[in-house]
């Protein structure tokens, strides 16, 4: 789509730095530069602020990516695109059923409910939770990496959904201040939601987390 839209070598397309190799690896392909903006802390979707700030004269297209189930700010995004004469893309997840989104809403209800200790995410308008992000804070990187090894010692199947984001790795490293993006890759943490789990594996995840609250200082 980018190619199609005649972008190419010289211009600047903004992207999320927080995963989505696919998107940065379609630019490099087209010939272009990347631009990272930063990310909302709440919905993990470029942020249009921070999108505004990054556009320059040969910026040509922005990419907004919707994540964990959460849509991003289109409407802003788009406006953005309009008044700067810029292609606007999504990229958007795999649809689940209805019927197991409902049951991952419900998983999600459940969990906000009853976790102590992590923050959880906000539900926000027309979540469908492809993944229950939490937050784990404390002092970087390793509060949460320890948090996610107890988790899975005591048989809860979480994973860090962003290890490094995109401008730290060696094949698209960019020298750019994204706070938001580099404190969330340091403090997310996707847990079960799936309409597989029964009740309980819910009460496991919810012991096992809130058991485990003594990891994490004082956050709330």
């Amino acid at each position: 789509m980018l190619r199609a839209a005649g972008v190419g070598v010289g211009d600047e397309v903004v992207v999320p730095a927080f995963g989505n190799d696919e998107v940065a690896e379609a630019v490099t392909r087209a010939g272009a530069l990347l631009a990272f903006a930063d990310v909302d802390p709440v919905t993990y979707c470029l942020d249009p602020d921070a999108v505004r700030a990054v556009i320059t004269p040969r910026t040509a297209a922005l990419v907004a990516v919707h994540r964990f189930g959460r849509p991003a700010d289109v409407g802003q995004l788009y406006e953005l695109g309009e008044r700067h004469g810029l292609l606007v893309l999504e990229q958007r997840e795999s649809e689940a059923p209805y019927d197991e989104v409902a049951q991952r809403r419900e998983r999600a209800a459940y969990l906000d409910a009853r976790l102590r200790g992590v923050r959880t995410p906000d539900g926000g308008d027309g979540h469908s939770y492809q993944q229950y992000v939490v937050r784990v804070p404390g002092n970087g990187r390793p509060d949460r990496d320890a948090f996610a090894r107890a988790l899975r010692g005591r048989g809860v199947d979480c994973r860090v959904p962003v290890k490094t984001p995109l401008h730290r790795r060696p094949e698209f490293r960019r020298y750019v201040s994204l706070p938001q993006t580099e404190l969330a890759a340091d403090e997310t943490l996707a847990l079960p939601v799936d309409a597989s789990l029964t009740k309980r594996d819910m009460q496991r995840i919810v012991s096992a987390c809130n058991a485990l609250g003594g990891l994490l200082q004082p956050a709330f």
